[in-house]
């Protein structure tokens, strides 16, 4: 089945399972060309070997293929835990669309397809994982879980997220990542997929909630999720436009050009101060561009992955 067409229906993805399976594919066949040479088709089942660990499960044929050190997992390993955060606020819903395509996804249907994407390498790991959606409220709740149900139970979840169009909900996004970490017990990877646009901009108090979020010694990635040349660069054709604040309402007529120069230094300093209190928190922090794709997401989620292991 054509990934081009899958993403082009109407209403949604129709077979998210299949989308995540092939973009993942997609991922694993390009690793040859990452640091992760060689290691792409046993994956699963291996995981790099840490000095000071027992030598009795080295896979020494998969060290004269790579070079490198490799241990083979076994199903009594007490595997990874994984939550994952979508923030459903109005903005995230941008940009407005009915039809998507592989190449054209607006935020949320980007953070959908990649945490399906995340889900299926998990399942294939067999780990176990957890979901949290919000926006005005604390939508949906999963505690990490590895059964089959529990993992189209998610997809489900997922699909019904890409469908759904909020109008004006506005976020407090520290107000309900305090909740969420309150729920998260045991040690996990914690991934949050956000625009980090706020109605009211605290950065002190959502701070505050991504460290709570770090508590249990979890592990914290925020996929900071935008439409790099519409949020960013401000790429608009100086025809007169009505811009409207999605989650407020509010709106402004203007000549894109007037003010271009202005926004970006505004939107530029904005991000570079959120990557550097992230550095400050030891938060991972990663650009997700929803034109550039996801291996940006899924190479980060293999990093993390060996690390938090």
């Amino acid at each position: 089945m054509d990934l081009q067409q899958e993403l082009n229906k109407v209403g949604g993805f129709k077979n998210l399972d299949l989308l995540a399976k092939q973009v993942v594919e997609g991922f694993i066949a390009g690793m040859h060309k990452s640091p992760f040479h060689g290691f792409s088709a046993e994956f699963a089942e291996h995981k790099i070997y840490n000095q000071g660990e027992s030598t009795k499960h080295i896979d020494w044929k998969l060290f004269a293929k790579t070079d490198k050190l490799y241990t083979k997992r076994y199903d009594e390993e007490t595997n990874l835990r994984c939550h994952l955060i979508i923030d459903n606020s109005s903005s995230m819903h941008y940009p407005e669309m009915s039809l998507f395509s592989i190449d054209k996804l607006n935020k949320i249907a980007f953070s959908a397809l990649a945490s399906a994407s995340l889900m299926h390498i998990l399942k294939k790991q067999r780990d176990t994982v957890g979901l949290s959606v919000y926006s005005n409220a604390y939508d949906f709740y999963a505690p990490e879980k590895g059964s089959e149900r529990h993992y189209h139970m998610l997809l489900h979840q997922l699909g019904e997220l890409v469908q759904s169009k909020p109008e004006s909900k506005q976020t407090e996004t520290y107000t309900y990542l305090h909740q969420i970490a309150e729920k998260i017990h045991r040690r996990s990877l914690v991934f949050l997929f956000t625009d980090m646009f706020q109605t009211e901009t605290n950065e002190e108090k959502l701070f505050e909630a991504l460290r709570h979020l770090k508590h249990n010694k979890h592990e914290v990635v925020l996929f900071h999720v935008f439409d790099k040349a519409k949020e960013l660069m401000f790429d608009f054709d100086n025809s007169p436009r009505r811009f409207i604040d999605v989650e407020t309402g509010e709106h402004i007529n203007l000549y894109a050009e007037n003010i271009k120069e202005n926004y970006e230094k505004a939107v530029n300093k904005y991000f570079n101060d959120i990557k550097l209190k992230c550095g400050q928190y030891k938060i991972n922090y990663v650009e997700a561009d929803v034109n550039k794709g996801f291996n940006a997401v899924l190479s980060t989620f293999m990093v993390e992955r060996q690390k938090f292991l």
